[in-house]
C-alpha cells in the first residue's frame, strides 16, 4: 500500500502523520478503527470539492466530521458520515429534520455570530471538545475572498489547535519557530507571511533566507524549491508564518 506524508505541529515539534490511498465504496463513512481525539478531525468547508480519491483518504483517518452548512447538500450526496453540522442557517433550503433523519447521530450547532467565518466557529467548535488537530477540506476554491480569509485565518489559533488546510494542490499549515523536514529535491515549497514576519533563516531551499523579513503584499517566498534531497531548515524570530507544500 503506497504511503504519503501529511505533516503537522505541536508546541513547536515536527510530527508526520501518514495517511494511505485506498479503495473504498461510494459510501463513506468516517468512523473506523481509530479513537476520538487520536487522530485529526476533519472540517469539509464550502469552497472547490477535492478529489474523491483525497477525501477518501483523509476520511479514512478522521473519526470526527465537522461540516458547514454551505457543504451539507454536496456531502449527503456522497452519504458521508457527519458528526456535527455547523453554521448560522441564513439558507433556508437547508431542511434540519430531513437531514437529522438521514444522520441520525448527528449534532447540529446554530453559530449565529458574524464577527467570525464558519470555518473560525468550526475551529472553536473542535478547540472546546480537545480535539488537538484538524485537516481542513474544500476551504479553498470558488470565492477569493473565502479563500483568503480560510488561509491566513487559521494563525489565531496557534498553540490551541493544529490545523492543516488541504486540497489536490498543496498542503498549507503554521510553522512553529523552528521546523524542519526531510523532502525530495525540487520540491516546491512557498512560505507565505501573514502580516510581517522577522528573521527568517532557512537552509537547503534554492532561495535561501538569511535573517531576513517577509511581508504579505509586499514580499513574500512563493515559488521556492527544495535544493537537494534531504531535510530543509526554517526558522523564524517573530510573526505568524504559513507553509505551503504544492504540487502542480
Amino acid at each position: 500500500m503506497d504511503k504519503k506524508l501529511i505533516t503537522i505541529f505541536t508546541k513547536g515539534t515536527s510530527i508526520g502523520v501518514p495517511f494511505f490511498f485506498i479503495q473504498f465504496e461510494h459510501k463513506m463513512s468516517s468512523h473506523h478503527v481509530v479513537r476520538d481525539l487520536q487522530e485529526p478531525a476533519l472540517i469539509i468547508a464550502n469552497g472547490e470539492a477535492c478529489s474523491l480519491e483525497l477525501l477518501g483518504q483523509l476520511l479514512e483517518w478522521s473519526p470526527y466530521v465537522v461540516v458547514l452548512d454551505g457543504a451539507i447538500h454536496r456531502v449527503l450526496e456522497l452519504e458521508i458520515k457527519v458528526d456535527v453540522l455547523l453554521g448560522d442557517f441564513d439558507r433556508n433550503e437547508i431542511p434540519l429534520e430531513n437531514i437529522k433523519t438521514k444522520q441520525d447521530a448527528i449534532e447540529i450547532v446554530h453559530t449565529p455570530d458574524q464577527n467570525k467565518t464558519d470555518l473560525e466557529k468550526a475551529i472553536d467548535c473542535l478547540i472546546l471538545k480537545e480535539h488537538r488537530a484538524v485537516n481542513v477540506l474544500w476551504a479553498t476554491g470558488r470565492r477569493a475572498d473565502h479563500t483568503l480569509a480560510n488561509i491566513t485565518g487559521i494563525v489565531r489559533f496557534k498553540n490551541q489547535i493544529t490545523i492543516t488546510i488541504i486540497d489536490d494542490y498543496s498542503v498549507i499549515y503554521q510553522l512553529p519557530a523552528t521546523f524542519q523536514k526531510w523532502y525530495p529535491k525540487n520540491t516546491p515549497i512557498s512560505l507565505i507571511p501573514v502580516g510581517t514576519v522577522e528573521g527568517i533563516v532557512t537552509e537547503n531551499l534554492k532561495y535561501n533566507l538569511q535573517n531576513e523579513s517577509l511581508t504579505l503584499g509586499y514580499r513574500i517566498g512563493s515559488s521556492n524549491e527544495v535544493a537537494e534531497d534531504g531535510i530543509i531548515k526554517i526558522s523564524h524570530q517573530k510573526g505568524d508564518l504559513l507553509m505551503m507544500e504544492c504540487k502542480d
